[in-house]
């Protein structure tokens, strides 16, 4: 017999641009469980032009030029393993982060139930509190990972 959660479908998460840098430009080892998840299926990341977009920029920095990001590389890796969305409406309702360039992801993951939204930005993660009471995580990846880590301890030993 099949478990209810068979089905179910994977968590939804956002991730922000520095980690999407974390993962594909520094290829930092520390992003590799959220990285098997995003793979594995256990995980659907989202995102939405506006990010791409940022992304895009973010890729032409000056500041980025030692780590010699191969733009068509990353961006060929986050159209695959992304799951596009529109950009969302802000609403009025939603918290609003003092940094406005990070707004969309706060409305995105609202608008789309995700679950998490893993951030190294200090603006967003001031809003954890206020965005956990709607349903959303916000957190830097390592703390995510601590968390998925533990609960599949837990769940093993049953």
């Amino acid at each position: 017999m099949e478990s209810a959660n068979a089905h179910a479908s994977p968590p939804l998460v956002v991730l922000d641009t520095n980690v999407v840098l974390d993962w594909l430009v520094f290829r930092d080892a520390s992003t590799a469980p959220l990285v098997d998840a995003i793979k594995g299926g256990r995980l659907r990341w989202l995102i939405c032009p506006r990010m791409r977009d940022e992304l895009v920029r973010t890729l032409s920095y000056p500041a980025l030029a030692r780590w010699h990001p191969d733009s068509e590389r990353v961006l060929t890796s986050f159209d695959r393993w992304s799951v596009a969305r529109p950009t969302p409406v802000p609403s009025a309702t939603n918290p609003a982060c003092s940094d406005a360039n990070d707004q969309v992801f706060i409305d995105l993951a609202l608008a789309e139930g995700a679950q998490w939204l893993l951030t190294h930005d200090r603006a967003l993660l001031k809003l954890a509190r206020r965005l956990s009471a709607r349903g959303l995580r916000v957190a830097p990846p390592a703390r995510w990972a601590a968390q998925v880590l533990k609960r599949a301890a837990e769940a093993a030993l049953g």
